[in-house]
């Protein structure tokens, strides 16, 4: 993968219409579209879950995740419409887990009935025993959108000249029945510019990638995996990976302590400067394939070491609160529900 050598930093409330390329930062702090020819990635703050929106250098629209279930979809939907954005080309199911196929019922009926709808769904082919996953295999049947099963090697059909997006994870094998492990992980390269986002995988599945897929890592900016927990972003992949921005989508006041510290800690040793929904809200990226332009909902700081202190302010401020600040969590799973695929993934 090629890397830049500039990251310009742009802080401001993202208001950015249609899907034209990002401006900049107007006078107001208010960040505006361009003219177009960057690819642009939001990082939606969907608290703790995950969605990223992209939008290619032609137009084009990947959405990855969609946040979670109890949200039902609802603030990626609004995103979309903010941004004027009523077709995803490409919509991609790192894994099944509710935090990130939470919205994908929601997002898909309303593309299907208020816009342009979904050109076709990328999943891993691990199923879930739950009523969200049932219910998100429920609208790709409904509206009958396309589904295909990727692996190791397999591409998106995309039309951006010098735009690639290539399947990392899961393996051709496949690693079992493990769902996170069998994440998704797409590997984004634009000019000299390269992007990664993991999912969910944990450190066996970042072993093997460093083992099987070390030369295809290297990244300008890492979306950090499974929320900057300690599972993933083990150093032997930030190593391999060697950001020089990364993004963690999760709360100030996550209920699992993300990101944890140990990873914050391995991206201040590496001089990551670091993006964190909880302090910053959405975190836009832009590229014009040399340069990266980074636009936040909210200001804050980028150290990571910075940003462990307002975490350890958060956590103290959230430890006088009933419960901990903790919501009652419902139980989503069906007893019921056979784990058998509901569906067969076509390759």
């Amino acid at each position: 993968m090629g890397r830049t050598s500039t990251v310009v930093v742009v802080a401001g409330l993202l208001v950015l219409a249609g899907c034209g390329g990002f401006g900049g930062v107007d006078g107001d702090g208010t960040a505006t579209a361009g003219t177009g020819g960057d690819l642009e990635i939001h990082h939606i703050d969907v608290g703790q879950a995950d969605s990223t929106l992209v939008i290619t250098p032609s137009n084009e629209t990947i959405l990855i995740d969609t946040g979670d279930y109890r949200d039902d979809g609802a603030t990626v939907v609004d995103y979309l419409e903010a941004h004027d954005i009523d077709r995803i080309d490409h919509l991609v199911t790192t894994h099944g887990h509710a935090d990130h196929i939470g919205g994908h019922p929601a997002v898909i009926e309303y593309l299907e009935t208020n816009g342009e709808g979904v050109g076709a769904v990328y999943d891993s082919g691990v199923p879930h025993t739950t009523a969200t996953y049932d219910a998100y295999l429920d609208a790709i049947e409904a509206y009958n959108v396309t589904l295909y099963e990727v692996a190791a090697g397999d591409t998106l059909p995309l039309e951006s000249d010098g735009l690639e997006a290539t399947v990392l994870n899961p393996p051709e094998d496949g690693t079992g029945d493990d769902i996170d492990a069998n994440s998704v992980v797409l590997a984004l390269e634009y000019g000299d510019f390269s992007y990664l986002t993991t999912g969910d995988i944990d450190e066996r599945a970042e072993r093997r990638l460093v083992e099987t897929r070390g030369d295809d890592l290297a990244a300008d900016a890492y979306q950090a995996g499974h929320h900057g927990s300690s599972t993933a972003s083990t150093d032997p992949f930030l190593d391999a990976v060697a950001p020089e921005v990364a993004v963690v989508s999760s709360p100030l006041d996550s209920r699992y302590g993300h990101p944890h510290d140990e990873v914050l800690a391995a991206f201040a040793d590496r001089g990551v400067e670091t993006y964190w929904t909880g302090v910053h809200g959405t975190v836009v990226l832009a590229t014009d394939g040399s340069e990266i332009d980074v636009a936040t909902e909210r200001e804050g700081p980028t150290d990571p070491e910075a940003l462990l202190e307002r975490k350890a302010d958060a956590q103290s401020s959230l430890a006088t609160e009933p419960n901990g600040g903790e919501r009652p969590r419902a139980d989503e799973v069906r007893p019921s529900f056979d784990s058998t695929p509901a569906r067969t993934l076509p390759r």
